[in-house]
């Protein structure tokens, strides 16, 4: 048995990767798979996407564990946007860039206290086509006025935590994944694999 991450995206697998390191079983993405799949992520929320990666590849891998997750950015006043269309914000031909000036323009004028934000992740992990965990994870902060910092990626230098008094693009790398919604999500997995499903069904 294995855990596949339903991803083909071999830097966010490392990061997996020293995640779970601890955990009882190989890791790998669907790069080592022998089969390709058609994922279309077209659901209304992150849960929905999360299963649209992860049970029909479950059900082609029946004897193996397999996790996926979505997220994106949730902002209150923008009611929860962009939300699962975090990615393409901007539109067709987005940038990271595009996407962090239509988030400030469209909180132009709005108050710090009203510029609350939150991070959003939600894992899945399946087995045979079935649901046998879902995991959130979330981290919470602001939306800055203006973009700052040069760490990280997509809408890094315009998320403000207080309590660093910084944007996530302003912190070390190694601080970002400690705290980070999918470093939190990914902590729970290893957690119930190692404390609960391992350990119990499958020894």
């Amino acid at each position: 048995m294995k855990l596949v991450i339903a991803t083909q995206n071999e830097s966010k697998l490392k990061e997996i990767k020293e995640i779970l390191k601890s955990i009882k079983l190989p890791v790998v993405s669907l790069n080592k798979l022998d089969r390709k799949f058609n994922i279309r992520e077209n659901g209304k929320t992150f849960f929905e996407n999360a299963v649209k990666k992860t049970k029909p590849v479950s059900l082609a891998y029946k004897d193996d564990l397999v996790a996926g997750e979505d997220s994106g950015l949730e902002v209150d006043f923008l009611k929860g946007a962009p939300g699962v269309y975090s990615k393409r914000y901007s539109g067709k031909n987005w940038t990271y860039e595009k996407n962090n000036l239509k988030i400030l323009k469209e909180l132009e004028g709005v108050p710090r206290k009203k510029r609350k934000a939150n991070f959003h992740c939600c894992l899945v992990l399946f087995r045979a086509g079935k649901l046998m965990k879902r995991i959130d994870g979330r981290l919470n902060g602001y939306i800055s006025e203006e973009p700052k910092g040069s760490h990280g990626f997509g809408y890094d230098p315009i998320f403000y935590l207080p309590k660093y008094k910084a944007t996530i693009a302003q912190l070390p790398l190694r601080i970002k994944n400690k705290l980070s919604h999918r470093a939190k999500a990914f902590l729970k997995l290893k957690k119930y694999l190692n404390n609960d499903l391992l350990n119990r069904r499958y020894q």
